[in-house]
């Protein structure tokens, strides 16, 4: 008797299902692939992690790692330029700058728009991993901040005392500024570092626009407080001055 021969094994030997190629990535995409796996792998591993462990999770060559970034310190610099500078919205100056609306509401729209787009999981682990380091990252974004954003909100600040004075912000006045910028951060440290849940609007994840305005419009009264003392202070002084016999002013001055 014939042997019966299977036609869907013969078909399948004599014609294999092909194998679509792996596409060969372009030099952009290579190094996007590059950039986007040590920003999550710093934000997890801190800066510790060597980049044979990076180039492993990657899928890649440690040699083709250090073709596209030929240092550690030369890929940290460009996860920088991506998550903090490259994050950073020149339309938040142009609102601060706006005449037209108080300070309250350009403070609260500025950090309702911040906190939400800009204080991501990578941005807040990464800034910390790099206090707990070398500073690299955080000295420089620190700077940045100091240039671009808080002499603009000691201004508003100002403006909302009925100051208009151009002086240097004293340190009171920033470390009263440091408590409102320093607890939106915190808002970050609390959901992706210490892993707490976080009240947010109906939309998940993101923080809400209420408590922003809370957190803003708290920190104007205190400013008001604490500065209104001063003047009083100082007023009372200059009042001093102006009646006190001419004994006491002699023993002023």
């Amino acid at each position: 008797m014939p042997i019966q021969k299977n036609p869907d094994r013969l078909r399948s030997v004599s014609s294999p299902v092909s194998v679509p190629a792996r596409r060969r990535l372009g030099l952009a995409e290579r190094e996007r692939q590059i950039l986007d796996g040590a920003i999550q792998f710093f934000a997890e591993k801190g800066f510790e992690g060597q980049l044979r462990d990076l180039a492993r999770s990657i899928g890649v060559t440690h040699a083709l790692l250090y073709h596209y970034f030929p240092t550690k310190q030369a890929l940290i610099d460009r996860v920088y330029l991506e998550v903090f500078e490259g994050r950073w919205q020149p339309a938040w100056e142009t609102l601060l700058d706006d005449r037209d609306r108080s300070p309250e509401d350009k403070l609260t729209a500025f950090y309702a728009d911040y906190v939400n787009s800009a204080l991501t999981r990578e941005f807040a682990r990464i800034l910390v991993f790099s206090g707990l380091s070398d500073h690299t990252i955080t000295d420089r974004f620190f700077s940045l901040l100091r240039q671009r954003l808080f002499t603009r909100l000691i201004r508003e600040t100002r403006r909302f005392r009925g100051s208009n004075s151009r002086a240097r912000a004293s340190e009171r006045e920033l470390e009263l500024l440091m408590g409102l910028h320093g607890g939106f951060f915190y808002i970050t440290m609390r959901r992706w570092i210490y892993g707490q849940v976080v009240y947010t609007d109906a939309v998940p994840e993101r923080f809400s626009e209420a408590l922003v305005r809370d957190r803003v419009h708290g920190y104007l009264l205190a400013s008001r407080a604490l500065f209104a003392d001063g003047a009083q202070a100082a007023g009372k002084l200059s009042a001093i001055g102006a009646d006190a016999p001419a004994e006491l002013r002699r023993r002023r001055a």
